[in-house]
């Protein structure tokens, strides 16, 4: 993984992880509001890092590799973590590791391992492949449907099509499959004390079963809802409101 670093000459750390079918640029907008008073990390995950041609590998790899990462570069303490989509699974399985301190952390739409049987979720990871593999040949329209995303603008849509047209179809799947079923321990334990998970009121149902998972995994997780935005979409389309919730997050202390 390639690691995108703004505003290190200052203390705190934010860790930023990017959703699938976008690039690390997925924040571009949101940097210029944070970097003047935070050190922002924003790691470009495999299968969607521009600078190094890998695929997908996994949601515990990936974590596992940032925590080294972070301890290689002596960051034993980050004052808030925040994941969006895939990236709050890696959200959901570095809390759950407890290797890193995280002061606060935010799992905006974060998706939680499916409580199915194998062959359900193996089904519904070939439904997303399938979807996404259209956008990919050309339907990428389909994706508004498909994952409660903004509608999307011209500029949006040539942007989707050359991440698309950059990763591969085993990162694809490795993806989904991944996302739909990380592993986790039956008894969560982390020592974040300030924990949210954000959605979006055009996914509200999408998200009942990640809500509740996460309400019992973490239980004193606060629930914030952003009411007109889509999947995923604060970045992008209403960064102001992302960088303002991550102050306001981070402002609470014990």
């Amino acid at each position: 993984m390639t690691y995108h670093e703004f505003g290190t000459e200052n203390q705190r750390v934010i860790l930023l992880i990017h959703p699938a079918v976008v690039m690390w640029d997925y924040f571009e907008y949101v940097v210029p509001m944070l970097e003047n008073d935070y050190h922002l990390i924003i790691p470009a995950l495999p299968g969607y890092d521009p600078d190094q041609k890998d695929d997908f590998t996994s949601i515990e790899d990936i974590a596992e590799e940032i925590e080294k990462w972070l301890k290689d570069k002596e960051i034993p303490e980050v004052e808030c973590i925040y994941g969006c989509s895939m990236g709050g699974a890696v959200v959901t399985k570095l809390l759950s590791n407890n290797v890193i301190h995280f002061k606060h952390a935010v799992m905006d739409g974060g998706i939680t391992p499916y409580q199915l049987p194998r062959i359900i979720t193996r089904f519904i990871a070939l439904r997303d492949f399938i979807m996404i593999s259209m956008g990919k040949l050309g339907g990428i329209k389909l994706l508004e449907k498909a994952f409660s995303t903004d509608e999307l603008s011209e500029e949006d849509i040539r942007y989707e099509a050359n991440v698309l047209d950059m990763i591969s179809y085993r990162t694809i799947w490795r993806t989904f499959e991944s996302a739909n079923n990380y592993a986790m321990p039956e008894q969560a334990a982390t020592d974040c004390p300030f924990i949210e998970y954000w959605f979006a009121d055009a996914e509200k149902k999408d998200r009942k079963w990640d809500i509740a998972y996460i309400r019992k995994a973490f239980p004193g997780t606060r629930f914030v809802r952003f009411r007109n935005a889509g999947h995923g979409g604060l970045a992008p389309f209403y960064p102001e409101k992302l960088a303002k919730g991550i102050r306001k997050l981070c402002e609470k202390r014990i």
